[in-house]
Formats: structure tokens, C-alpha cells, sequence
């Protein structure tokens, strides 16, 4: 049985052309989404996605390795186990 996890990930958007791409991903994943806040910080014309999730790592890693290999986009991820 998998591990559960909770945790954040932080996605740095530097691309705009990325977003639909990345709100396709985190719809395809949104069972593991608990709470999402998206900020566009224009001083450093970049946007700024932070997520709480709850998974197994096998499923928030299919997740963000998707995000990760889109076009400027960054992704940062801490889990704690339940």
C-alpha cells in the first residue's frame, strides 16, 4: 500500500505560453489538490502557483514531473508523511 503524503509545491511560471498546459496537468491531478493560490508577480514578470497536496509520491511525482518539463516552468516540492 502506498505511502500518503502531505505537502506544498511551489511552481515558478516564467512563460505565459505554459499556463494551459499547466492548468490541463493540475485539472488531470486535481484529486490530489487541496488548496491552490496563483499570484502574478509583475515586478519580475513571472507568475507564482503554490499547492497543497495530499498523495502518494508515486502519484504527486507523475504530477510535477509533468509540470517540470513543461517550458519555463520550475517546480519545488517538500512532503511530509501523514
Amino acid at each position: 500500500m502506498p505511502v500518503e503524503r502531505i505537502g506544498a509545491v511551489g511552481i515558478l511560471v516564467e512563460r505565459d505560453e505554459s499556463a494551459y498546459e499547466i492548468n490541463r496537468i493540475l485539472s488531470e491531478h486535481r484529486g490530489l489538490v487541496v488548496g491552490r493560490i496563483g499570484v502574478p508577480y509583475r515586478r519580475r514578470n513571472v507568475a507564482v502557483i503554490a499547492l497543497i497536496i495530499d498523495g502518494s509520491t508515486d502519484e504527486i511525482g507523475a504530477m510535477t514531473g509533468k509540470l517540470g518539463r513543461l517550458p519555463g516552468v520550475r517546480v519545488k516540492t517538500s512532503l511530509l508523511t501523514k
